[in-house]
């Protein structure tokens, strides 16, 4: 004759492999933002580029050092 343990039974959890639609998801994710955070740099970038060539153009800036 067994006797059973009194008490609730406990849920274990059970382990799973990785969901590839979740980590299709997760990746994409995390593209976008890094591809997001590098182009707002590239564009900042050519927003100072392009300030400097126009203030070149208008004689305002000069990259020739003044003689004195």
């Amino acid at each position: 004759m067994l006797k059973q343990m009194a008490g609730p039974r406990i849920a274990h959890a059970t382990l799973k492999g990785p969901s590839v639609v979740k980590e299709i998801c997760i990746g994409m994710v995390l593209g976008l933002a890094a591809g997001s955070v590098w182009k707002m740099h590239h564009w900042n970038e050519q927003r100072k580029t392009r300030a400097f060539y126009d203030l070149l153009e208008k004689d305002e800036i000069s990259v020739v050092a003044d003689e004195e």
